[in-house]
């Protein structure tokens, strides 16, 4: 992790996801789980963070609203490919 920014690196059903900025770094690792087997390999890190994302903000658990409001995060999904058709 040198560069500055978002980074996705990986191969077939996994991926590292590098994070980093002047003050803070970090690595974010997506592997295949019970709720993101449905998506394609390519794709797994967007399909297994959209639904961690959307399951969190569902708990209704104020301590998980405060965190992400501290850190400036907030998901709301939108309307899958699919329904639109």
């Amino acid at each position: 992790m040198s560069k500055m920014g978002l980074e996705i690196k990986g191969d077939t059903g996994n991926k590292r996801i590098e994070l980093r900025c002047e003050h803070l770094a970090g690595l974010l690792y997506v592997v295949p789980g019970e709720g993101n087997w449905v998506c394609s390999d390519d794709l797994i890190h967007v399909h297994a963070l959209s639904g961690f994302f959307g399951q969190l903000s569902q708990l209704n658990d104020p301590r998980i609203t405060e965190t992400m409001q501290r850190w400036g995060i907030y998901f709301r999904p939108s309307q899958s490919f699919s329904e639109k058709d």
